[in-house]
């Protein structure tokens, strides 16, 4: 048997493996399943968009809800903003499934869902938005160049070195860090209160039993979005903010770590798919069983 067609038929049979095993996620979650692996970038978003419409006239599923199994580092809160109108263009339920990490925008992303499932070995991350430089177009995380500036025009006494830096800081540029800052948090607090709080209507800890306020809400959502963009409080764009974190910051998260069947389906499609991914050291990847991406 030549190489070429050896690698076609394991190119096959791995297609159909994984393909079955999506359908297998499809059947515990009660959704369609789309895994979305790489940057929230601009350049991804049009196969993005014309990925979901594809998947959604494909299905066969009577309900409307959709489950993104996600990986990624992050990426640019615009590209973010218009994912979700897609997904919520299409579906009135969305639930995002992170068996591995989802960094930054990612999780913006998973904070417009209706339900985040993770297990211990999880990790969502600080909100660090990212911003294309004018001068290359690479994208940079904004919360480092802000709290560095931060740091700096708190100081008493300025070293040399920092009044050279600080001289050469283009200021239209941090005016660019600081929107996409606030637009982080922004569209945080605005898809916590519309979906991730909308079944939240009573208190279960302080006054239980009574109503939640719309106003509470709101507040509540303020909380959860200052904090997970306070970087002097997480150290590192990358830190890991597992379960136990997320718990501290009350943010209602499905655990499958104990529940064999739910965690197996989740496994079983994200961890060879993931492996795949990597040893190809592809940098975007959609899948979904009925399309071809």
């Amino acid at each position: 048997m030549s190489g070429a067609l050896s690698q076609d038929l394991f190119d096959r049979s791995f297609g159909e493996l994984i393909n079955a095993r999506a359908q297998c996620l499809e059947a515990a979650l009660n959704s369609d399943v789309i895994f979305y692996h790489g940057g929230m970038h601009p350049m991804f978003f049009r196969y993005f968009r014309d990925f979901v419409e594809e998947v959604r006239e494909q299905s066969d599923r009577k309900g409307e809800a959709v489950s993104i199994v996600l990986r990624t580092g992050g990426g640019s809160a615009e590209t973010t903003e218009r994912m979700v109108a897609v997904l919520r263009k299409h579906y009135t339920h969305v639930n995002f499934v992170v068996p591995d990490f989802a960094m930054s925008a990612g999780t913006i992303f998973c904070m417009s869902g209706d339900k985040i499932y993770m297990d211990y070995a999880s990790s969502l991350g600080p909100i660090d938005p990212q911003v294309a430089t004018s001068e290359t177009g690479d994208f940079v995380p904004a919360m480092g160049y802000l709290d560095k500036v931060a740091e700096l025009t708190t100081k008493g006494d300025l070293a040399p070195a920092d009044v050279v830096m600080l001289k050469s800081l283009d200021l239209a540029k941090l005016a660019l860090f600081e929107q996409a800052r606030d637009l982080s948090i922004d569209l945080l607090k605005k898809w916590l209160v519309q979906y991730k709080f909308k079944d939240w209507n009573h208190h279960q800890t302080t006054n239980p039993g009574s109503v939640v306020t719309l106003d509470e809400k709101e507040a509540r959502a303020e909380e959860v979005a200052r904090e997970l963009a306070n970087h002097r409080r997480w150290r590192s764009h990358g830190r890991n903010l597992d379960l136990e974190k997320l718990n501290a910051l009350r943010i209602a998260i499905d655990d499958y770590s104990d529940k064999p069947a739910l965690s197996e389906a989740i496994r079983g499609y994200n961890d060879p798919l993931t492996g795949y991914i990597d040893r190809q050291q592809l940098s975007f990847y959609l899948h979904n069983h009925r399309v071809t991406f």
